[in-house]
């Protein structure tokens, strides 16, 4: 009868250590799905883009098992700490304002802030190139915040909008003179398209890591630094054998985003 007992204790051990394992073995990251190319679902509802490809690559190099949990943007940081997922990987900059609440990662990626303008117009994103000059911008945009810090001061017409379409409806009619936007949408949104003939992104990026973030970076717990180092060790296996360079490739075209 003992070594039933014993028997039976020992296999509910087992089994117990056997899904503590599989749970510690699989990383919950949240996201918002409607945000491509970065992420967005198929026809046939399969969660697609750069940060699903790279983010299964991620697990893979950490020996995890992914699991997507969808939530709103906005909802992501209080999900992350109420625990309902163990990482945030939708296209989230790691600004200083987000370091409040909560931790990063190293950076996976940068995704550039450009000026588009009319080719051959000379036009630079700088204060004295874009003096006296029409932007248009998103309205809440840190681009909107980047240009009002940046170059209103110094005689540049920033004009935000409400509707980044209208930015291009406006850039192509004349009435703006530039947009600075983030890259891969000003490239999907209107330069690969018939409107965005005669255009191209001009200049270098721009930067400002508190306004604009210091990269794209997966959100973590404040004090869950087991897991920060578990995921940066993943992050840099992933950039140094080209999987990052590969998707961005895929997904992005010719836009630079390396984490420099």
């Amino acid at each position: 009868m003992k070594l039933k007992h014993i028997a039976s204790a020992l296999f509910f051990a087992c089994t117990f250590a056997s899904g503590a394992a599989l749970a510690a073995d699989t990383l919950r990251f949240g996201l918002e799905a409607q945000y491509p190319p970065f992420e967005s679902k198929s026809s046939t509802g399969e969660l697609q883009g750069l940060d699903i490809d790279v983010g299964n690559a991620v697990c893979a190099a950490a020996k995890m098992q992914c699991k997507w949990v969808e939530t709103s943007f906005d909802g992501l940081i209080p999900a992350l700490q109420g625990r309902k997922f163990d990482a945030i990987n939708s296209a989230m900059n790691a600004t200083d304002q987000r370091r409040q609440a909560i931790d990063f990662t190293t950076v996976v990626y940068r995704v550039p802030t450009q000026l588009i303008a009319k080719k051959g117009s000379g036009l630079e994103p700088t204060s004295a190139s874009l003096k006296g000059k029409s932007v248009g911008v998103l309205q809440g945009s840190i681009q909107e915040t980047f240009a009002k810090a940046h170059w209103e001061n110094e005689g540049v017409k920033v004009v935000p909008y409400q509707d980044q379409n209208q930015v291009y409806a406006d850039l192509k009619s004349g009435r703006l003179d530039a947009t600075l936007v983030l890259a891969p949408a000003g490239q999907t949104g209107f330069l690969s398209k018939p409107d965005g003939e005669g255009f191209a992104f001009v200049g270098a990026p721009v930067r400002d890591d508190k306004i604009l973030g210091s990269g794209i970076a997966y959100g973590v717990r404040k004090g869950d630094d087991a897991l920060k180092t578990k995921l940066n060790a993943a992050i840099e296996k992933v950039k140094a054998d080209g999987t990052i360079d590969k998707y961005a490739k895929k997904y992005l075209g010719n836009i630079d985003i390396s984490a420099k």
